[in-house]
């Protein structure tokens, strides 16, 4: 549904179009042929459209497979205000395992700060697939432990499968079969973070569609 030449240009920054492609849109033996974003129905348009838009903002354009949390002090108090005032943001910044498991404690099925859970089930993959409940949710899928998960999502196949698990699992077709990008968003994300840029993306990958 998209050659590698408009791939390219939809992210021009990542070294590693061809893979990325290749994973997503060409014939898998495994799957008998078919594709894997066929395997998840993300099979129209407008679902690949929202799909590949969501994509590119969570990894920065096809660059980043783990979540950059190397937060400044004036980053934290932006982005997690709700965790962070200046005396802590000034002690947390530039310290990504640190942040994470302060800003992902006690929810997702991690454990407390002290725990090392929040870094350990940070965001990773195309779409970020973050917390305890869901690496357990998609190790299971694969009859894997949490931890080769981590692993697997670290891969050009893992990013693009737990992308489209999360996708399926979570019914996010719904929101795209509807045009509800701000739906979409906030089951992704857990709020509206990006909302500009997810926009940009979408406008960009329907244009090459023809939507």
């Amino acid at each position: 549904m998209i050659s590698i030449k408009q791939f390219k240009e939809f992210a021009p920054h990542t070294k590693y179009a061809e893979q990325w492609h290749s994973t997503l849109f060409g014939a898998q033996t495994e799957l008998g042929g078919g594709t894997l974003l066929n395997d998840y129905d993300i099979n129209t348009p407008k679902r690949v459209a929202y799909f590949m838009a969501q994509c590119h903002h969570e990894s920065g354009g096809f660059v980043y497979v783990t979540e950059n949390l190397n937060y400044k002090a004036s980053g934290l108090l932006k982005v997690f205000p709700k965790y962070f005032d200046m005396e802590s943001a000034q002690r947390y910044e530039k310290q990504p395992q640190k942040i994470a498991n302060r800003v992902y404690a006690n929810r997702m099925g991690n454990g407390d700060e002290a725990s090392g859970e929040g870094f350990k089930y940070a965001g990773k993959g195309l779409i970020q697939l973050t917390g305890k409940d869901n690496y357990k949710r998609f190790a299971m899928s694969l009859e894997i432990t949490p931890e080769e998960a981590s692993e697997y999502m670290q891969t050009f196949e893992g990013a693009c499968q737990s992308a489209c698990w999360f996708w399926e699992v979570s019914n996010l077709n719904k929101f795209a079969d509807a045009g509800d990008i701000k739906g979409m968003t906030k089951v992704i994300n857990g709020g509206y973070k990006g909302m500009e840029d997810r926009e940009l993306q979408y406008a960009r990958i329907a244009r090459m569609l023809g939507i």
